[in-house]
């Protein structure tokens, strides 16, 4: 079910993804691997209470047949809320187009593009709600 606006709930995981966000850059700070940080989100979500899994495959359907080479989604949390992570100098347009169209495929509501490789990190955190 597409859900135009996410819930209550996908708040509240979207407020522990910026949370874990903005802690582990204060702690690890930029320059270091993508995977690095997906370990620590993975982390940092699952202390808060959060079910986390990572690097998840989406199949998807197309002309009526499901393909299960699909999405990868780096992180996915309660199966509600994709997060793809990045630690790169500039972010490529590509990889929003590639967000918002993961939330189409998958019919989810809400992601979040983060770029780690920032001096402010509030800088570096996208939302992206599938309308």
């Amino acid at each position: 079910m597409i859900h135009s606006k996410p819930t209550d709930f996908e708040e509240e995981i979207g407020s522990a993804v910026v949370h874990a966000a903005f802690t582990i850059h204060s702690q690890l700070g930029p320059g270091l691997l993508e995977r690095i940080y997906e370990v620590c989100m993975e982390h940092e979500l699952k202390k808060a209470g959060f079910e986390v899994k990572r690097q998840v495959n989406i199949p998807i359907s197309y002309d009526g047949i499901w393909f299960d080479e699909g999405l990868r989604l780096d992180l996915l949390v309660e199966d509600r809320v994709i997060i793809e992570l990045k630690a790169v100098e500039i972010v490529n347009p590509v990889w929003e187009a590639q967000i918002i169209s993961h939330l189409k495929l998958s019919k989810l509501s809400l992601g979040y593009l983060i770029n780690f490789n920032v001096p402010l990190i509030k800088k570096g955190i996208r939302r992206f709600v599938n309308t």
